[in-house]
């Protein structure tokens, strides 16, 4: 089944659950800031993405700025962060089996799910 780590309060991740909701393909949505993935499950994301941790993080949050930017974290200390301050992951998110894309810009999604 379809998965998409989902921010309601972000436009682009809205924009990337109505590319699901018109698509009539069954999904699940995660709102990862109530329910935040795991150290365990967000290694796992960002190994089906095939990025680096980094990759995955809002650099332009405040949080980031103040608590992290400069500082020479490992792929660990990175994830650990995106767990204590969800609001510093990427979003969307959309898992479909073995395979992910982050919605930015939604219309990945579109092209994903095809």
């Amino acid at each position: 089944m379809i998965k998409i780590y989902h921010n309601n309060r972000c436009r682009k991740s809205r924009e990337g659950l109505n590319i699901l909701e018109t698509s009539g393909k069954e999904f699940k949505v995660i709102k990862y800031l109530e329910d935040t993935p795991s150290i365990e499950e967000l290694g796992k994301i960002i190994k089906i993405l095939n990025i680096k941790p980094i990759q995955l993080v809002r650099i332009n949050e405040t949080i980031w700025k103040e608590n992290y930017k400069g500082k020479n974290l490992s792929d660990e200390e990175i994830i650990k962060a995106m767990v204590c301050h969800p609001k510093l992951i990427e979003r969307p998110i959309v898992i479909n089996g073995d395979k992910a894309v982050i919605g930015r810009p939604p219309e990945l999604i579109a092209n994903f799910i095809k």
